[in-house]
């Protein structure tokens, strides 16, 4: 029995998960089950070439190895972008590269089924066990259980931060240091006074609401600061890196077996 993101916010515990994007396959969401100490993981369709029938494969290696998950869109995907992951049996969608609140309004609107918004309903599929519960009971489950994650990311979204979290149907915020940074001229640095303020923000407006919040675990001490500050979700590592970490270990383990001239 997968223990979700969403039971685990209700429990007011902390989340784990691994982001599968470049490197994403059936195979390594197998060894993230296996291996990585993580709740979930999300499934990168903003910055990857994940296609929906892709994404149907890794959902169902997901649910073989016990992990829940979820994915990530830019608002130009569309309804179809958001509404057809929780189909597949997403727990979840997380909304990339958010500006305005009438994107934050219409995104929330596609997540969930009338009278909370114009999601449209469809029982042939996983999340509606393909036929197997009514369409009264679905939608009621739907609306409960799917959730709406909004990234702030972007300058434009701090300042909004305080509406998005009280919109209904945002469930959780998730800040994106690196896109953040970016956007508020500091690239990179994470020990910005005007980055962490931002962070600042996006705590107080998550607390302010009783909403939880997430990010990435850029390092330790970074993880930290946003843990002090109520974060409850933290992305600890992403394929590439478990790769690049892997071979750096392996690298070091060659120069200690043959000498740092025999590996030249």
């Amino acid at each position: 029995m997968i223990n979700t993101i969403k039971e685990r916010f209700d429990q007011d515990r902390i989340v784990r998960v691994m982001a599968l994007g470049q490197l994403a396959s059936p195979k390594l969401v197998e060894l993230a089950g296996r291996f990585a100490d993580v709740h979930g993981v999300w499934l990168d369709q903003e910055h990857s070439a994940i296609s929906h029938a892709e994404l149907e494969l890794l959902l169902t290696a997901c649910r073989a190895a016990g992990l829940d998950a979820f994915s990530r869109v830019a608002p130009t995907a569309g309804y179809t972008g958001f509404m057809r992951p929780m189909e597949a049996g997403c727990s979840g969608v997380m909304a990339a590269q958010i500006r305005t609140m009438d994107e934050v309004q219409q995104i929330a609107s596609w997540s969930k089924y009338p009278p909370r918004g114009t999601r449209g309903l469809f029982l042939g599929c996983y999340e509606s066990g393909f036929g197997g519960v009514s369409a009264e009971k679905h939608i009621q489950q739907a609306n409960e259980d799917r959730w709406l994650a909004i990234q702030i990311e972007t300058a434009e979204s701090v300042e909004l931060v305080d509406d998005i979290a009280r919109t209904d149907g945002v469930d959780w915020l998730f800040v994106g240091p690196s896109d953040l940074s970016c956007t508020l001229g500091v690239p990179g640095q994470f020990d910005h006074p005007d980055f962490l303020r931002a962070i600042e923000r996006v705590a107080q407006a998550a607390r302010q609401v009783g909403k939880p919040w997430g990010t990435l675990a850029r390092d330790v001490g970074f993880a930290r600061s946003c843990r002090e500050m109520g974060c409850q979700l933290f992305s600890v590592v992403g394929d590439v890196d478990a790769v690049k970490f892997g071979l750096a270990v392996a690298n070091e383990r060659m120069t200690e077996l043959f000498g740092a001239d025999d590996n030249a």
